[in-house]
């Protein structure tokens, strides 16, 4: 639905699209110069004229799109916190940068596997090299890796509600914890399709520098964490919001009656039912407010039901308004290399809501907001790619481009290049997986790589040296898949996934280094398997630790009933399991059972390993037990 705007702020982004069409080959192929065949709309941000306008055009989209059970998802939440050639520049450029004291391996620390060097992401473990901070059960804890012990805690819990998984970001003596929660609904008494409430996003900062942590601050927002990046002391929180409004279940009604009534509702609903509200409390002195209608701006065609606020903090200071940058739009996944924060919004709604599956349809529109100053982010430009992004990996900007790749519909799946400044489309390679779907991306600077799967693993290697004409250089074909990778070093790549047979069934977790040193003949030169295995690695990159100077890789591993943290050296000529680490069940925190660990750190030569029950030390080189450290 196209809504016009005539407010005099026009922030205009147009999309001139170049490429090809689809291959009849069975080859993927590079993009020629003609145009491309699908259609793709120029992209705007436009201001509202007045609270009134605002409340209007919400409106006229959400009555559009409202159905006889309320909004697509009965108002829930889709994420939450849910990261040179030759090719062995970019590998070693790519690889996350380890914190290491020169001139000795038992010297540095860890930090989060993020997905960029210098752009930190929220976790539920973080270390500066003096201190361990953990956030578990609404409590934070800090834990003295020297003496391995724990130093403080602090609940963080309050009377605004049911809270969810939390995870934190460090700066400084400052940690700033993201908890999600929700509110009961004050009218829980009637039937409802929302029962379970209002979602908050709470943000505590606490301050680490006394001998027990303290909380100093909390800000509220209405919505859910989509993701957060952090860069030097300034944190970029993106949530999604949803209109507080009530559909209540009408059991005897039909869906015609129902539908009739759900439009009634969002007919009556206020700019209040709207815009999100925000409170800070910094050290007793509070203050409230709402998103403001002038930091609104609206794309072309929108849904009416999400809102998309991009908020900026200074970690070490003071709770403010946020500064505040609102796109009415839906966010999906979060990517930033430091300097661009980008927000892709995935438009299958449109579908989902029964329209007709045009190419824009099935669409990931991608925004894109400059982050190199500390105050408000500035929104640049946007763009579009057919189809759909597993996570943030699908996206990375190297020399000024944004390579994206997305799967359109399982039928096949391509690699586009965006320029940055304007977003728009130089390149594509289509054709990958055809009948398959993307299990895992990696770009290392001016090459990428791009895994897809049904019954077998083709992991293609792509050189993107050119912006305007990115091709395939290579293809390897092998039982299972890869779901994460990580480059290694010079011309090898690691990958996490599953192992599985020549049917595609999955016979258990598998890790696998591949030789990629010649992009025309990737090849796998180790593999270790895990019977029925699965690990968290798998599907989240935080749970992935790499330690070059004594090359550990330790992963979380499942199977058969067992849990515990999965140690391999990384050879020259394969993958030694160096050993395992488990820890003990803690009835006192209602845990009869063993633990999984979620987390592993390294910190001056001791490998540390988190769980919902603790913290244990085992020394990295002889994997001997140190100390373990109860949270109860």
């Amino acid at each position: 639905m196209t809504i016009a705007r005539r407010g005099a702020y026009a922030v205009v982004a147009v999309l001139l699209v170049s490429g090809c069409t689809n291959s009849p080959g069975p080859s993927p192929r590079a993009a020629s110069p003609a145009p491309v065949a699908l259609p793709a709309p120029a992209f705007r941000l436009v201001a509202f004229d007045s609270c009134d306008d605002v409340l209007s055009g919400l409106k006229r989209a959400a009555k559009d799109v409202v159905t006889a059970w309320g909004f697509d998802d009965f108002g829930g939440y889709r994420g939450g916190i849910a990261s040179r050639t030759g090719a062995q520049e970019d590998l070693a450029a790519a690889a996350p940068a380890a914190k290491q004291a020169p001139g000795s391996e038992q010297s540095g620390y860890s930090g989060t596997n993020t997905h960029e060097a210098g752009v930190d992401e929220p976790d539920l473990v973080k270390t500066d090299g003096r201190r361990i901070v953990t956030v578990s059960g609404g409590t934070l804890r800090v834990i003295d890796p020297a003496t391995r012990r724990m130093t403080g805690k602090v609940d963080l819990a309050d009377d605004a509600g049911h809270f969810g998984e939390a995870n934190l970001l460090l700066s400084g003596d400052r940690a700033m914890v993201l908890m999600p929660a929700v509110v009961p609904v004050s009218h829980s008494a009637r039937k409802s399709l929302r029962p379970w409430g209002d979602t908050m996003v709470r943000l505590v900062t606490v301050d680490l520098a006394g001998t027990r942590p303290v909380v100093v601050g909390s800000y509220t927002i209405d919505g859910s964490v989509v993701d957060a990046r952090q860069v030097g002391s300034t944190a970029r929180i993106v949530v999604r919001s949803r209109p507080r409004i009530d559909f209540p279940y009408r059991e005897n009604a039909t869906d015609t009656q129902r539908l009739r009534a759900n439009r009634a509702l969002v007919d009556r609903s206020t700019i209040d039912d709207w815009l999100p509200r925000w409170s800070t409390d910094n050290g007793g002195e509070k203050r409230r407010g709402r998103i403001d209608c002038g930091a609104l701006r609206s794309p072309d065609a929108y849904s009416g039901t999400s809102l998309m606020t991009v908020l900026s903090f200074d970690i070490g200071s003071a709770y403010g308004t946020g500064d505040p940058t609102t796109i009415v739009a839906d966010g999906d996944l979060v990517y930033s290399n430091g300097t661009s924060l980008y927000v892709a919004n995935d438009q299958r709604w449109r579908v989902m809501r029964g329209r007709p599956a045009a190419v824009q349809d099935l669409s990931t529109v991608i925004y894109r907001f400059d982050i190199t100053g500390v105050g408000t982010p500035r929104y640049v430009a946007a763009g579009s790619v057919p189809g759909n992004l597993i996570n943030q990996y699908a996206m990375s900007e190297f020399d000024g481009h944004l390579r994206v790749a997305a799967t359109l519909s399982e039928n096949s799946s391509s690699v586009y290049v965006l320029r940055a400044a304007d977003m728009v489309r130089t390149g594509v390679v289509d054709g990958l997986g055809k009948g398959e779907r993307i299990y895992a991306v990696r770009f290392a600077g001016s090459v990428g790589y791009v895994v897809t799967f049904r019954q077998t693993d083709p992991l293609y290697t792509l050189d993107l040296g050119d912006p305007s004409a990115p091709k395939v250089r290579g293809e390897l074909k092998i039982n299972g898949y890869s779901s994460y990778l990580h480059p290694l070093d010079a011309g090898r790549l690691i990958g996490i996934g599953q192992d599985a047979d020549s049917r595609g069934r999955v016979l258990g977790a598998q890790i696998s280094v591949f030789d990629v040193s010649d992009l025309s003949s990737p090849r796998r030169v180790a593999q270790h398997r895990v019977r029925d295995g699965w690990s968290e690695a798998e599907g989240d990159p935080h749970a992935f630790l790499y330690w070059p100077a004594s090359k550990l890789l330790v992963v979380p591993m499942s199977a058969q009933s067992q849990v515990g943290m999965l140690a391999l050296r990384v050879t020259e000529s394969g993958l030694e399991q160096v050993g395992t680490v488990r820890h003990p069940s803690t009835p006192s925190l209602g845990l009869g059972y063993e633990p999984m660990i979620r987390r592993s750190l390294i910190v001056d030569g001791t490998l540390w390993t988190v769980s919902d029950a603790g913290l244990r030390a085992t020394d990295s080189t002889s994997m001997r037990d140190q100390a373990w450290i109860p949270y109860a």
